[in-house]
């Protein structure tokens, strides 16, 4: 049996929580996003849907979805407002016509060039080194991977 340190907190408190550090952290990241993207007319999940979409044009909805972490459901009223706006276009697949392709529109193209300066950003908020990030990086995408085992 292992003995906490007397000034050790309870496993029961907030601040021994890693789930509600996780949490306040994305929550603080969030804002900076979101006064980042702002500028670009885009909220930080539809923000996601771009990233996965400048990397590979053309993709199904079921593939975004692997990439974001996301259902359908929550993708699709992502990807109508995303259409909306005259940034991407859905079509039916005409070897499949139950997969949905989300495809860039021009506007949607022109846009990556604008949202160039959001990574440097971030950098520059976080306050860190460029090898700390990456191994923070490292070090939760590992965490993630784990917990999808137990999930």
């Amino acid at each position: 049996m292992s003995r906490r340190p007397a000034h050790a907190l309870s496993p029961l408190q907030l601040d021994s929580q890693l789930c509600f550090s996780l949490y306040a952290a994305q929550l603080a990241m969030t804002k900076v996003y979101r006064k980042l993207l702002a500028d670009l007319e885009l909220t930080y999940p539809q923000y996601l849907v771009m990233l996965v979409l400048w990397e590979r044009d053309g993709v199904t909805v079921s593939q975004i979805g692997e990439r974001l972490f996301l259902d359908s459901a929550t993708l699709t009223p992502l990807l109508k407002r995303l259409e909306a706006a005259g940034l991407v276009q859905r079509q039916r697949a005409t070897e499949d016509e139950r997969q949905v392709v989300v495809s860039l529109t021009a506007q949607g193209r022109a846009l990556k060039r604008r949202a160039g300066a959001v990574p440097e950003a971030i950098f520059c908020a976080t306050g860190c080194e460029l090898d700390e990030l990456i191994d923070l990086k490292r070090r939760l995408d590992r965490l993630r991977g784990r917990l999808a085992e137990h999930a």
